[in-house]
């Protein structure tokens, strides 16, 4: 039997053939498979509500992942690479440097290091031990740039409007239903300057990896193609969307506006 996701995932494939000269069958097995669809999100709209994970799910996570990373060393170069990419950015402003990070879900703070470029570090998450975890993986001297926030959902507000120009989040929005984005994306566009960019993983089920990961309950379904609707929904303007490898899918958007000094620029990850 079909899950749901290969359900929408077919669906999606059939609206791309419509072209065809099989438009009539197309047609047709459109209305059947987007019946189903309907009913089986009826049917589940209770448990489509509980796809958004408690904050026990995410502190189990974060332990197992302290005990066993599941970044290991050249994803984590690529992604770091990718980071750095926007380093020039925070340095590049005339004003000598005056812009903030924000980092979502950093969980067990692998990548929150690599922020320091950044005037302030901001750090939003749903577990109220991440600040201890990371604070440990600084310096005495730097330890009043970092800035600690708790979300219960995407609440943002204590962040100062229009004080980041760079937002990161990974291993985080593969968690969320489609809904908890583009709420999530929606909200923080507040907190950006214009221009500003936003480097965020997310699952497309378009893949078996991810697929496989949504089917058995890790992640919730998405696709590139729902990202990108998501994303230009909420004002935003794609910039990229690739992946390191298969499960390690990124979108970078930017919100409009010229503020930020320095324009990111698509290039390839070369590892040497």
């Amino acid at each position: 039997m079909l899950s749901i996701e290969e359900i929408k995932l077919l669906i999606e494939k059939l609206e791309k053939a419509k072209a065809t000269d099989f438009q009539e069958l197309i047609d047709t097995s459109l209305t059947i498979l987007k019946d189903i669809e309907l009913a089986v999100d009826a049917n589940n709209s209770e448990a489509i509500e509980r796809l958004d994970k408690p904050e026990e799910f995410y502190a189990r996570d974060v332990e197992q992942k302290r005990k066993k990373p599941i970044v290991d060393p050249m994803l984590y170069r690529m992604i770091q690479t990718k980071i750095f990419q926007f380093v020039r950015t925070a340095k590049a402003s005339t004003d000598g440097g005056q812009y903030n990070s924000l980092e979502i879900g950093p969980g067990t703070g692998m990548f929150s290091k690599e922020f320091r470029a950044w005037r302030l570090n901001y750090f939003l998450d749903t577990l109220r031990d991440v600040e201890n975890k990371i604070r440990r993986r600084f310096p005495p001297v730097h330890q009043k740039y970092l800035k600690f926030f708790r979300t219960l959902e995407t609440e943002c507000s204590n962040i100062p409007q229009g004080s980041c120009n760079f937002i990161f989040s990974w291993d985080t929005f593969v968690f969320f239903t489609q809904r908890h984005v583009q709420q999530y994306l929606h909200d923080i566009k507040r907190v950006l300057v214009p221009g500003g960019y936003c480097f965020i993983q997310y699952a497309d089920c378009h893949y078996d990896h991810d697929l496989h990961e949504a089917k058995r309950g890790y992640w919730n379904y998405n696709t590139k193609t729902e990202m990108i609707r998501i994303i230009e929904e909420e004002g935003y303007e794609v910039v990229e969307m690739h992946q390191f490898r298969p499960g390690a899918n990124y979108a970078v958007f930017r919100k409009p506006g010229k503020q930020n000094p320095v324009a990111y620029k698509v290039s390839e990850i070369t590892l040497d």
